[in-house]
């Protein structure tokens, strides 16, 4: 379905992204706030480590509150957008989160900042961060018809990873000229902006009348039945949880090995990170060229296999400015494959699934892949403290390896080409069941989609 109040979803017409003018608020609201958050990507590992001087097992706690909150929350929160106004919902999350975040540099300024505050700050941020991107991902099927979400999904994907390398660099200069903490206005802005972008978007009316509302675990349970239901759903979710899972344990001590054990300096730390983001756009922005050439499970397939290949840079390195360089490169590798495979699997995802269970669909995958990262960033901890953090890297480089394998051996490994749209667009209570899996089919080539959404550069659903 296209947005009513764009003119330029005639029929008949291939119109142009850029003249939807609801894709262009959503895109430039999401860009921003993606940038900030890269800010404090790069900014709060530094302040903790470097400021605060934590410890592997208090990074690892700081990790685990921040990933807390989405693995508690994510169900409801997909059934509150499905229910409500998405709008509002990411309205309210960016505004929470503006207020938690700028109290860490009031609180510097006071000369009061702890890692107790930090950890609080992270939870609060999980929580509002979990009910803001529930609506953000599922609000875009509704604002561009779904012809045009490989493209869209593309867009996005490319221009988020612009943002989050701009973020990192940004978060590099910022820290450089007025210190870790009171950089971190730079992503409080980023959230207000967000904010007024989408209050101006004027998406179609998605809230359901009274008589249609029933009990929120009611409507949890149907969108966990619709995605175990769909072998397509369902396998991209448990490759998404497994990746997700592999990534934290890494994430998790990646900024305190770089930073302490390869000695990197803050500003080297943000200039690795964004030239990551710039391999993520590329990824992004070559999915729908890689996809129609080989089909989108072959890519995807060959995308999760060179993953793994990815960390053997960062395992081998030591203090020189060479590994730096390697270790940039590889991390670009790691993003364009992650994006590439990410804009693709998430098409596949919204192409599939009926327009009443977009948030529903998408917060089944973000309840798992939210659920494993803060058990990831425990092991992480105590593998970290108990046989080392370069051990524990390498076992998280093992880990990248069951992904791999959920893929192939599902039938989607040799999907070439996209699934088709669901025949109903919004199913009844009664009726709430996936579209008949049909398995890989092949009547002409597709273009795909998708980056990771996620609000953090370490990726996710």
């Amino acid at each position: 379905m296209t947005s009513s109040t764009d003119p330029s979803s005639s029929p008949g017409t291939r119109p142009s992204l850029w003249r939807h003018r609801n894709f262009r608020r959503y895109l430039t609201g999401q860009a921003a706030s993606v940038t900030g958050s890269s800010i404090s990507s790069m900014v709060i590992p530094v302040l903790a480590v470097l400021e605060l001087n934590a410890t592997a097992a208090e990074v690892a706690w700081l990790t685990f509150l921040g990933q807390l909150p989405p693995a508690l929350l994510a169900l409801h929160a997909g059934a509150l957008a499905d229910r409500h106004s998405k709008r509002r919902q990411m309205i309210a999350g960016d505004l929470v989160s503006a207020a938690a975040l700028a109290s860490v540099p009031v609180a510097a300024a006071l000369d009061r900042l702890s890692l107790t505050q930090l950890m609080v700050v992270a939870a609060v941020q999980g929580a509002a961060g979990v009910l803001h991107d529930a609506a953000a991902i599922s609000i875009l099927p509704s604002l561009v018809d779904r012809s045009l979400l490989q493209r869209s999904n593309s867009r996005v994907g490319s221009l988020f990873a612009i943002a989050a390398t701009a973020g990192s660099n940004l978060g590099a200069a910022l820290t450089a000229l007025l210190g870790p903490a009171r950089a971190l206005f730079g992503d409080v802005l980023s959230y207000l902006v967000s904010a007024w972008c989408t209050a101006r978007i004027q998406a179609p009316g998605s809230a359901r009348p009274a008589a249609e509302v029933r009990r929120l675990h009611t409507e949890i349970g149907e969108g966990l039945r619709y995605v175990n239901g769909d072998h397509r759903l369902r396998t991209l979710t448990l490759v998404n949880a497994t990746t997700s899972f592999a990534l934290a344990l890494l994430n998790t001590l990646w900024a305190l090995y770089l930073l302490r054990s390869l000695a990197m300096g803050a500003t080297a730390f943000g200039v690795v990170l964004g030239i990551g983001a710039l391999g993520a756009a590329a990824g992004a922005l070559a999915a729908p060229s890689l996809a129609a050439r080989s089909g989108p499970g072959p890519m995807m397939l060959a995308a999760l296999a060179i993953t793994p290949l990815t960390q053997i840079p960062l395992l081998l390195a030591s203090p020189a400015l060479v590994w730096q360089f390697a270790i940039a490169g590889a991390l670009f590798l790691q993003l364009a494959c992650a994006a590439a495979a990410g804009t693709t699997q998430r098409t596949i995802r919204q192409v599939v699934t009926a327009d009443g269970m977009q948030a529903r669909m998408q917060a089944v995958s973000t309840w798992l892949t939210s659920g494993a990262r803060p058990v990831a960033a425990l092991l992480a901890g105590g593998l970290g403290t108990w046989i080392g953090v370069r051990p524990t890297l390498v076992a998280g480089a093992c880990l990248l390896l069951v992904p791999l394998a959920v893929l192939y051996r599902s039938p989607l490994r040799s999907l070439l080409d996209m699934p088709s749209s669901p025949a109903v667009a919004s199913p009844s209570a009664e009726a709430l069941t996936p579209p008949t899996p049909s398995g890989p089919t092949v009547p002409h080539p597709a273009v795909a989609v998708d980056v990771r959404h996620d609000r953090s550069p370490e990726g996710g659903p």
